[in-house]
């Protein structure tokens, strides 16, 4: 699947990141706090210190050649005052690591390394002289010191991208800071100005709490910190409305506030005349835009995508040309007459309109004035059909136009004059027939979505693809029919899934050697896999009728990623060579005739997120030789269901699964995401699909892939205990372990299993109760437990009460609801008698005890009595004493 997005990340790096490295970089900041002519190299003696703290770490990975890293001294003093270490330090960060006994330090960069579990260290407030300290993207977790308030000398603090929790640190005698960064982490709480010291860092010019999970109303507190030139706030949890006092920070350039519950109309900012970016996006702003706001003498970029404002925007006053370059209004609410002012924006080079549910059809040619467009996204809108046309005064410059889902059932003619387009989207509309051979002589075009329409075919000769300009090509969703279209030795991506292809894949593709990324699944598709295909960094064949083995030709890719071949009819093993894909997450092969063992060589790849083998012939123990853990430390997704699978799974056998031992947030999901990005800010993402077929699992739109776990091992001859290491897998949201011959009680363990939606262990052989714990998962959509030999009363539960009575039967010992069986059938309540077994099974284990240490103490017992009968009985009392005599 293919969704192309205007990504707010994606522009703002490809538009703003020249502009954001002049104002705000790091390396400014520094230039401006330190007199760099002060730090020159360490002698012997004081790289020595260097050397030390390195030697606590995996430092394998340290390149003391980069000018980066290193270690540099005062020129006058000659003491350490300089540590920089770049991506290369792996370990843990301690209290009594040499760094903190480094007191003249005055610079401190540590980034982009492996600190695995290490919280920030009190000892860090010993470096009392810093004033520089860069930790961004350490994997630091844990609460920010409060010893970080003793380093009154800092200006510059930069936290981010860490795993920081807590709530806003404290930083109130850091009086001289001017640039806080705190951006992806998890700080959480209030701003509440009367428990909360930002808002005495008076000097501050830049601070950025973006991406966490603050949640509070904005104080107007904030108008204290009126030197800031860039406040950053976006992806909180504020809510409310933005105080007036907003309008005091008059040195403004940048506000971002998007993606938060903010509410009110929209801000007093015309009074800030500094402000280059206003980013409110993704709030519940209502009411009408001032039109004040397109004429700020600064403002380059206004970004106001899904609010609720309402009205209209009237033509500014002010005859003096606005400046502003890009304008993002898309999913708004606009009843008047939109266009008019913005044809007076003539400097516009970007421009959003899309889903602006107005209730009449927008006229493209309106924008002939904005000569500098480049970008135009009217997705989502009616068009009016006469401006589609040929002759349309739309701007002639353009890069990149969105025309998707806007109920056009014609190709738009008005691509013909646009000599200068690179990128067209007119996916999701209603257009049948043949594309036409114009539009492969647009001599820049680099990407075409085509997808979800009724295309057939192309107008043209067969070979009408070869000498276009063409890069990226979308055509899925259609009814394209024959065989694969010749394509232009330029292509790099060329997705044709849900069409009527027939034939082979053609041994012409082998040619194409840019191309990084095939989708040709759900097809008619016959013949074998062309060899050359494992040269690609995504493969996506499945469901079509291939037959053959898959090629052995693996050994030579570095770059392979996803491999999807499922439901074919291919046989023969898995290569041995995919062992060489080091950069493989994503191996689907389910619904083939494969016949093999599993293939535990697969854990040598690192990266492997996804193992589908599911209805092949696979047999054999799935339990590793040495009977440890299964490896595949990144897995997700695992499924072997329907196959010929036997052994017994060791208890250690989840313990390594590290990614679906995390706790992960509530975006989980369904999706391997790629990221491209073409000229002039287009991104559009890659999904690799996977069905999921669990019972009461919730789907929803959007879920990402790194954040659940599934697990299907249904349908095969497993047996033994379920390991209780089960329980590790916090992020498992899916377990299905039926139809096999598994024995033994259901594991305690599964009680943690917090985000659990489906539970399927029918038609096994597990005796004992239910688990108490299984009744409180909160997530639980769907349990079946028929078909075994439990016993006892169920769990009541809200999400064990809503299931059917077919999910408990077939075990002769249970009772309860939802079954008929009542638990009442003795003078003992239901939690009584679960007391009692519990008390009984105790009963037995401590017999067992007894038993198997009667043998060692009979002949203890007897060694005794012969002891005490060899003794005289004034004897026995001097041992024990005439009291302990008595007591015997």
């Amino acid at each position: 699947m293919f969704i192309k997005t205007m990504s707010e990340s994606g522009v703002r790096l490809h538009f703003l990141s020249l502009i954001l490295l002049c104002c705000v970089s790091p390396s400014i900041f520094f230039t401006l706090n330190l007199d760099n002519s002060r730090y020159v190299a360490c002698g012997p003696h004081q790289t020595q210190a260097l050397t030390e703290f390195m030697n606590e770490f995996d430092s394998s990975q340290c390149n003391l050649t980069d000018p980066y890293n290193g270690v540099w001294c005062d020129n006058s003093t000659s003491a350490v005052t300089k540590l920089r270490l770049k991506a290369c330090l792996s370990g843990t960060l301690k209290p009594n690591s040499s760094l903190f006994r480094l007191h003249h330090l005055r610079y401190l960069v540590l980034r982009d390394n492996n600190f695995t579990s290490s919280s920030l260290p009190l000892e860090l407030g010993n470096l009392n002289r810093l004033e520089i300290l860069f930790l961004p993207n350490n994997r630091f977790v844990g609460q920010v010191p409060s010893s970080l308030n003793s380093l009154n000398l800092l200006s510059y603090l930069e936290l981010s991208q860490n795993e920081f929790t807590g709530s806003f640190p404290l930083v109130r005698n850091l009086t001289k800071l001017s640039f806080l960064n705190l951006k992806y982490n998890h700080f959480s709480g209030t701003l509440n100005p009367n428990s909360n010291s930002l808002f005495e860092l008076r000097h501050l010019r830049y601070l950025d709490l973006s991406y966490n999970n603050f949640s509070s109303s904005l104080p107007s507190e904030f108008g204290n910190l009126n030197r800031l030139e860039v406040l950053d706030l976006s992806s909180n949890d504020f809510f409310g409305k933005v105080p007036p006092t907003i309008s005091n920070l008059t040195l403004l350039t940048e506000l971002w506030l998007d993606q938060n519950r903010l509410t009110g109309s929209f801000p007093v900012v015309q009074n800030l005349t500094m402000l280059s970016f206003i980013y409110m996006n993704d709030n519940q702003f209502s009411g009408t835009i001032p039109s004040s706001l397109l004429t700020m003498p600064s403002l380059s970029i206004l970004h106001l995508r899904r609010n609720d404002f309402t009205g209209s925007i009237e033509s500014p006053n002010s005859s003096t040309p606005s400046r502003l370059e890009e304008m993002y209004l898309g999913h708004n609410h606009f009843e008047g007459k939109i266009i008019e002012p913005i044809s007076n924006l003539i400097n516009l080079k970007i421009l959003d309109l899309s889903s602006l549910n107005t209730s009449y059809p927008i006229d493209a040619s309106l924008f002939s004035s904005l000569k500098d467009l480049l970008l135009l996204d009217l997705s989502g809108n009616s068009i009016s059909p006469a401006s589609l046309g040929s002759k349309s005064g739309i701007p002639k410059n353009l890069k990149t136009l969105w025309l998707n889902d806007c109920g056009i059932n014609k190709f738009p003619d008005i691509l013909r004059i646009l000599e200068k387009l690179e990128n067209i989207d007119i996916s999701g509309n209603v257009i049948r027939g043949k594309v036409p051979e114009w539009l492969w002589k647009l001599p820049r075009l680099n990407t075409v979505f085509l997808t979800s329409n009724s295309f057939t075919g192309f107008e043209g000769p067969v070979e009408v693809l070869v000498n276009s300009s063409i890069v990226n090509l979308f055509m899925e969703q259609n009814s394209f029919e024959g065989e694969i279209p010749i394509l232009p030795f330029s292509i790099n991506v060329f997705s044709a899934s849900d069409n009527r292809f027939t034939g082979r894949i053609p041994l012409s593709i082998c040619n194409y050697r840019d191309l990084t990324l095939l989708r040709l699944s759900y097809n008619n598709l016959t013949g074998p896999i062309p060899q050359c295909l494992s040269n690609l960094t995504s493969v996506n064949l499945r469901k079509n009728n291939l037959e053959g083995s898959i090629p052995d030709t693996f050994y030579i890719s570095s770059s392979l990623r996803s491999l999807d071949f499922g439901h074919n009819r291919l046989t023969g093993k898995l290569p041995r060579s995919l062992q060489n894909c080091s950069s493989l997450e994503f191996l689907v092969v389910d619904h083939n005739k494969f016949k093999d063992k599993f293939p535990f060589w697969l854990k040598a790849l690192p990266n492997l997120k996804v193992l589908i083998l599911s209805s092949n012939e696979l047999y054999g123990s799935i339990s590793p030789p040495d009977q440890g853990p299964l490896g595949f430390p990144e897995l997700h997704i695992f499924e072997i269901s329907d196959n010929k699978f036997t052994g017994s799974l060791p208890p250690r056998y989840f313990v390594n699964w590290k990614a679906a031992s995390l706790t992960m947030n509530e975006y989980a999901g369904l999706y391997m995401v790629y990221t491209k990005t073409t000229s002039e800010g287009l991104s559009y993402v890659i999904l690799e699909g996977i069905d999921l077929q669990y019972k009461g699992l919730s789907i929803k739109q959007g879920r990402v892939l790194s954040s659940f776990a599934t697990i299907d091992f249904s349908g095969n001859r497993i047996e033994g205990h379920i390991p209780e290491s089960i329980g590790l897998l916090k992020a498992l949201i899916a377990l299905n372990l039926s139809n096999n011959a598994f024995t033994g009680r259901i594991p305690l363990s599964l009680s943690n299993l917090s985000k659990l939606e489906s539970l399927d262990l029918s038609s096994n052989q597990l005796s004992g109760t239910i688990p108490n714990g299984i009744g409180s998962l909160s997530f639980l959509a769907y349990i079946n437990v028929s078909h075994n030999q439990l016993k006892g009363e169920i769990p009541q539960g809200t999400q064990i009460t809503g299931q059917a009575k077919s999910s408990f039967e077939g075990n002769a010992g249970l009772c309860g609801l939802p079954l008929q069986e009542t638990c009442f059938g003795s003078n003992a309540s239901p939690t009584q008698q679960r007391g009692e077994e519990d008390k009984k099974e105790e009963h037995v284990l401590n017999w067992k005890a007894v038993v198997i240490g009667y043998g060692p103490g009979l002949l203890l017992g007897i060694a005794i009595a012969q002891f005490i009968a060899s003794y005289k009985p004034e004897w026995l009392a001097k041992i024990i004493g005439p009291n302990k005599r008595r007591n015997c």
